[in-house]
């Protein structure tokens, strides 16, 4: 095994996240390349330095370019606001260094479509950041329907829904401006990317997208806080999405249900480690979703905990994440979901917002490449 230096730019949640994850995954996954945490980036020097005592790093800067251009730093993580992430993906890049960007990929189409060109012009390893498809037990969901467990698939609904803006009280932030920040910028791209991810191609969508609470003490609300859409997908099995931060009483409400002619799943992460599983066989009368609790036997599990219905969790998420990244660099081998991949995610974002503007249907290109 060797040693690789990491460059994490953001220390806030998803910069944690990260930093955690890449000192623990060598242990975790004994991996060939066992990350050091080399440099950190925050906004100011003082917050750097912080974030580097907390959490192990062996320098901190407060500019990005800094910790980029440095020799030591082998690999980048980019965790900070979206309006940096081309800039600082097309500088790492021109270096020749593997990159990890957290999702949304840039603050526009255009931006993720220059990182798209940059990463593959490059050659270099990069991956989005959509951890929770990778639990054990979507993993295992995917792994279902890609063996024809379920026969046909037929019908797909989705949501990712959260009640952080629920109270219409609560005062106006970044979180209120920009498109990036909003609801299709922040939550939706995670359930599209899991509908991608088990259902394959979006050929065609129609959607809806609203700002319930336009006023907010502090300030005007000038981006969406809910939508839905219906979709048909490249494989002919019709689609049914929902997106918010204004659901009341909904947490971490990333669910999905997939139903096919031989058997139906779904899934909800506020209880991540549970599959519902239903296959059309035996009796009538016996009939009826079984829940599966996750266990060594399903996929990445078992590095974590040897029992069955013990559980993982949302850090284990991004631990997983980290192997992954790691094992492309060392084999040079892509790994789902790269900056392409994520581009999707951003062209059926646009194609939503642009559909709920003029209430039609929108197509999707088949080859996009």
């Amino acid at each position: 095994m060797r040693q690789i230096g990491i460059g994490i730019l953001g220390g806030g949640y998803m910069g944690k996240a990260h930093s955690v994850a890449m000192a623990a995954v060598g242990a975790v996954f004994d991996t060939g390349l066992r990350p050091r945490l080399e440099m950190i980036c925050a906004s100011s020097q003082a917050s750097a330095e912080g974030y580097a005592r907390a959490f192990g790093f062996a320098r901190a800067t407060a500019d990005w370019r800094v910790l980029v251009e440095d020799p030591a730093i082998e690999a980048i993580v980019i965790a900070t606001p979206q309006a940096l992430h081309r800039e600082i993906a097309e500088a790492a890049f021109a270096l020749g260094k593997p990159v990890f960007c957290e999702k949304p990929m840039g603050a526009s189409l255009e931006d993720a479509e220059a990182m798209v060109a940059a990463a593959e012009a490059s050659g270099q390893v990069n991956m989005v950041g959509y951890n929770y498809i990778r639990t054990p037990a979507s993993q295992y969901a995917r792994k279902l329907i890609a063996d024809g467990e379920l026969g046909e698939i037929t019908w797909f609904r989705g949501e990712h829904t959260e009640d952080f803006y629920a109270d219409p009280q609560a005062p106006a932030t970044w979180r209120t401006d920009g498109m990036a920040n909003g609801t299709m910028g922040d939550l939706a791209p995670h359930m599209i990317n899991a509908a991608l991810a088990l259902m394959g191609p979006v050929a065609s969508l129609i959607a809806e997208v609203e700002t319930v609470h336009t006023d907010r003490p502090g300030g005007k609300v000038t981006n969406d806080d809910q939508a839905q859409m219906m979709c048909r997908f490249a494989s002919g099995a019709m689609g049914q999405m929902h997106f918010s931060r204004v659901q009341t009483g909904r947490k971490m409400g990333y669910a999905y249900e997939v139903t096919g002619t031989r058997g139906a799943l779904r899934f909800d992460q506020e209880d991540q480690n549970a599959l519902w599983l239903y296959r059309a066989e035996g009796p009538e009368a016996e009939r009826g979703f079984r829940k599966i609790l996750t266990g060594p036997a399903h996929p990445d599990y078992l590095p974590f905990c040897q029992g069955p219905g013990h559980g993982t969790g949302y850090q284990d998420q991004i631990i997983i994440e980290a192997r992954d990244f790691l094992r492309a660099i060392e084999t040079g081998a892509p790994v789902w979901p790269t900056f392409r991949d994520g581009l999707e995610v951003v062209r059926i974002v646009h194609a939503a917002i642009a559909s709920a503007r003029n209430r039609t249907w929108r197509d999707l290109p088949s080859d996009q490449s």
